[in-house]
């Protein structure tokens, strides 16, 4: 039996470069934990890729997700779930995954032309926003459209 299509968008940070390089320009990045898929993620990745020919998607590991203190039983999902189900999505072309606290390296390695976040960021406090400015690209902010979180999901779910 053959893998679904859609894991071939799965991209460990070795194989970047080379994956990078054969997706379509502008090349959009966004980045997050995504650890309970909802539509508030969905729409925020349509609208990212919207803003692009690609759009790669940068996510937490475990240990990353861990070190912002979400919570000790964060993430839900492990890192290989989280990317799988980021894969399955039509408006998701690469995924990969990054150890660090910010996404600062990915970032340098990809070097997108459109860096996008949630609108809890304003494009000052978004990690690599001078990098990807000082290389002609260009940095947003995304209003939330579905005022979900992976957060209060849990706490419904807890209570």
């Amino acid at each position: 039996m053959h893998a679904p299509a859609f894991e071939r968008k799965l991209c460990g940070p070795a194989d970047l470069a080379e994956r990078v390089a054969q997706l379509p320009q502008p090349r959009a990045f966004t980045n997050g934990c995504f650890d309970i898929l909802h539509r508030g993620h969905v729409t925020y990745l349509a609208e990212a890729r919207a803003l692009g020919a690609s759009l790669i998607v940068g996510v937490n590991s475990d240990d990353s997700v861990r070190r912002q203190g979400k919570g000790g039983d964060r993430p839900i999902n492990t890192l290989e779930n989280r990317m799988v189900l980021l894969a399955a999505l039509e408006s998701v072309s690469l995924v990969t995954w990054f150890d660090a606290d910010t996404p600062l390296d990915l970032i340098f390695a990809i070097r997108p032309d459109v860096l996008v976040k949630g609108g809890d960021w304003t494009p000052d406090r978004i990690v690599g926003a001078a990098e990807v400015a000082s290389w002609g690209g260009s940095v947003h902010s995304i209003p939330f459209r579905h005022h979900t979180s992976t957060t209060a999901l849990l706490q419904r779910i807890r209570s």
